[in-house]
C-alpha cells in the first residue's frame, strides 16, 4: 500500500493550507493536481483519480489553495469567506510553486513532475508550468476543463465600475448556496500583472508537452475554449463525449468508482504522461 500523508505548506501572505501526498519509494515521477474555483482537494471522486495514478505507478499530491476558503482544520467547502474574497490569480501562481518547492525540499525530488489542473486550475498550471520548466524537470502539462484566459472572466460596464465603488462583489455556490465575496483587488491584480497570467502565451510556450481535456457538454467552460489552448500551443484537444465541468462527478461522491467519463478521462490522460 502506497502510504499517504497529509501536511500544511505556506502559501501566499504567509497563509497554511494542506496537501496530502502519496509517495512510494519505487515511483520516479509525480502528478500534481490542481482544483478549480470553488474547488478543493476533496471536492467528489478526486481521492479516486488519486488512486487511479498511484496504482498506475506515479506519486500523487493534491491540495488546497491557500485562498479557496479552506482552513487546515476544515479544508472542505468554504468555511473561510474572509479568505476567499481575499484571493486573486497571483497568490494561486505562488501557492503552485510553493507545493512543489515544498515537496522537493521536505519529501524527495523527481525525475519528472506532471502537473493537471481542472477549470480554473488548468489555467493555473500552465501559468505555473512555464515558470517551473525553467528551474525543474517538467513532465507533462494536462488541463481538464480549463479556461483559457482569465478577463473573460470578470464583469464588465457597470457591474465593473460598482464592483470598483464598492471594492466587494458576491458570487454564489449552488451547492453550498453561500454567498461568496471577491474583493475588487482580485481584477486590480490580474491588471497589474496581465503578461505573467497570460493563459494562451503560457500555452504557446509549453507546446506540445500540454495535452488538453474537455467535455464536449460542458455548460460552465465551453469547450470552445480549449480550441484556444489548442490554436496558442499546437496542442491536440480530446474531447470526452457527453461529459459536462466535472465529467459526471458530483459532491459528495460515495461509490466505490469513478463516474465512466471521469475514468475515461483518467485513462487518456495516463496515456500521455
Amino acid at each position: 500500500m502506497t502510504p499517504t500523508q497529509r501536511h500544511t505548506y505556506t502559501g501566499a501572505n504567509g497563509r497554511k493550507s494542506l496537501y496530502e501526498l502519496t509517495t512510494s519509494s519505487s515511483h520516479q515521477e509525480l502528478v500534481v493536481f490542481v482544483h478549480g474555483f470553488m474547488g478543493f482537494m476533496d471536492w467528489g471522486a478526486w481521492h479516486l483519480v488519486r488512486d487511479f495514478f498511484t496504482n498506475a505507478g506515479f506519486d500523487f499530491c493534491r491540495f488546497n489553495l491557500s485562498h479557496n476558503g479552506g482552513t487546515p482544520t476544515e479544508p472542505i467547502d468554504f468555511p473561510d469567506t474572509e479568505a476567499f474574497g481575499q484571493n486573486t490569480y497571483s497568490k494561486e501562481l505562488f501557492d503552485i510553486s510553493s507545493v512543489l518547492n515544498h515537496i522537493e525540499s521536505w519529501h524527495r525530488t523527481f525525475q519528472k513532475i506532471h502537473l493537471i489542473g481542472h477549470s480554473r486550475g488548468g489555467g493555473m498550471v500552465l501559468l505555473a508550468a512555464q515558470q517551473w520548466q525553467q528551474v525543474s524537470p517538467l513532465g507533462q502539462v494536462c488541463t481538464w476543463a480549463a479556461i483559457c484566459d482569465i478577463a473573460r472572466r470578470f464583469p464588465n460596464g457597470q457591474e465593473l465600475t460598482q464592483w470598483q465603488e464598492t471594492g466587494i462583489r458576491f458570487v454564489k455556490n449552488g451547492r453550498t448556496h453561500q454567498e461568496l465575496p471577491q474583493a475588487f483587488e482580485l481584477y486590480a491584480d490580474y491588471e497589474r500583472n496581465k503578461m505573467k497570467l497570460d493563459i494562451k502565451a503560457a500555452a504557446k510556450a509549453i507546446g506540445k508537452r500540454l495535452h488538453i481535456f474537455h467535455g464536449d457538454q460542458d455548460a460552465a467552460v465551453p469547450i470552445s475554449e480549449a480550441f484556444e489552448l489548442r490554436d496558442a500551443s499546437g496542442a491536440e484537444v480530446s474531447a470526452i463525449m457527453g461529459a459536462d465541468h466535472v465529467f459526471g462527478a458530483v459532491h459528495p461522491w460515495d461509490k466505490q468508482q469513478m463516474p465512466a467519463q471521469l475514468r475515461e478521462l483518467c485513462e487518456k490522460t495516463l496515456e500521455n504522461l
